[in-house]
């Protein structure tokens, strides 16, 4: 993909291209190393307005029992203990603020719902490319404990308190 030197020509409304989006995170063992992992079942729109970037906006709808780390065992606890999937079903986040930063950076503030708490969170997106759609990058540290992702104590003091979250987005009109 290229990237536009145009943004006013990023205009309207798009779809994620949930074949070519990754939604991942990355969070710390204390006894080992990190834990991989990604979503696979999600859906969500952005605006863009690329004369006026503060009227862009952007939503995101995840299925928490669509967690995949590798591991079956591991990837069933995390769905049962740390997301309360049953219970809390769909991860989300949906936009407050976008303001541009830079040439094709922005920040994208808004409120991320998790185990049904939500909390603002500002996410720094790079433009990436441009061609058959329009592509982001993104990368966040949460606090899993404002969410209350977590089993139990003794995991408290096995898993590490930051998460990063991953994003590389596609969409299309």
């Amino acid at each position: 993909m290229t990237t536009t030197t145009r943004l006013s020509e990023l205009n309207g409304d798009y779809v994620l291209d949930t074949g070519r989006t990754r939604i991942g995170f990355v969070a710390r063992h204390r006894m080992a190393t990190r834990v991989r992992g990604r979503f696979d079942l999600f859906e969500g729109a952005v605006h863009l307005d690329g004369d006026e970037p503060s009227r862009s906006s952007a939503q995101l709808t995840i299925r928490a029992e669509s967690l995949e780390t590798g591991n079956e065992r591991r990837d069933a606890q995390l769905r049962r203990d740390f997301l309360g999937a049953a219970t809390y079903p769909i991860i989300t986040f949906v936009s407050t603020k976008v303001e541009q930063v830079g040439s094709t950076t922005f920040d994208v503030t808004g409120d991320l719902t998790i185990r049904g708490v939500t909390h603002p969170v500002t996410v720094p997106f790079e433009l990436t490319g441009t061609d058959d759609g329009v592509a982001f990058a993104a990368t966040v540290t949460i606090e899993r404990a404002r969410w209350r992702v977590n089993w139990n104590a003794f995991t408290t003091a096995l898993v590490g308190p930051t998460v990063v979250l991953d994003l590389q987005v596609v969409a299309t009109a």
